[in-house]
């Protein structure tokens, strides 16, 4: 091979490399995209099981969803148990963590494990103490418009780090509403993407 066509073969091999983003660029932009990143918040009403005791405590219950994209994204919830307690016992949780969508639709199926604080106050006020709390979980949500969703099942099962007086390892049923708080991007309409 001579030093001409070594120097051809190399200029055209340069060429073609510097055409490709050209020729990607000139091609069709897409005609739809996912539904984006998404901040919900919502709240409402909580039972839980507490082994300390065996006291069925029930209370409020805040939370917020953050998700990037559609399927994968973060909670964070904070749980007051104050309702149907005994000699003053009540519990609290602040827990935050990874939550993905299992099935999507009208009937949104998730997944979650969080992780945080468990807060209890011992009775009649003699004490009170704060544990690293996991609790695996998950749930149901269902739309009811782009902007509200009915949180209809919400379940977790919570265990609670180093807890002196044996397991506590509490469960709770949680049920609520959520409303959407980021805006929705419309699609553009094209030939294959066209406005309900």
């Amino acid at each position: 091979m001579t030093l001409g066509a070594f120097s051809a073969g190399l200029l055209a091999t340069l060429g073609f490399f510097i055409a490709i983003p050209t020729r990607l660029n000139a091609q069709a932009a897409p005609t739809a995209t996912g539904p984006g990143s998404t901040i919900t918040v919502g709240g409402g009403f909580s039972w839980a099981n507490s082994p300390y005791g065996e006291r069925d405590l029930a209370g409020g219950w805040v939370f917020s969803d953050f998700y990037p994209q559609w399927r994968a994204g973060l909670e964070g919830e904070a749980r007051y148990l104050r309702l149907h307690q005994a000699e003053d016992v009540t519990e609290a949780n602040y827990l935050i963590g990874p939550r993905v969508f299992v099935h999507s639709g009208r009937e949104q199926i998730y997944a979650k494990f969080l992780v945080g604080d468990g807060h209890i106050n011992m009775p009649f006020h003699y004490g009170r103490g704060d544990f690293l709390s996991l609790a695996p979980g998950g749930g149901v949500d269902l739309s009811l418009s782009d902007y509200i969703s009915v949180r209809a099942f919400d379940f977790e099962y919570q265990l609670w780090q180093n807890f002196p007086y044996g397991p506590m390892r509490p469960y709770s049923v949680s049920a609520g509403l959520s409303i959407r708080v980021t805006r929705i991007v419309s699609l553009p309409k094209t030939n294959r993407v066209r406005g309900h």
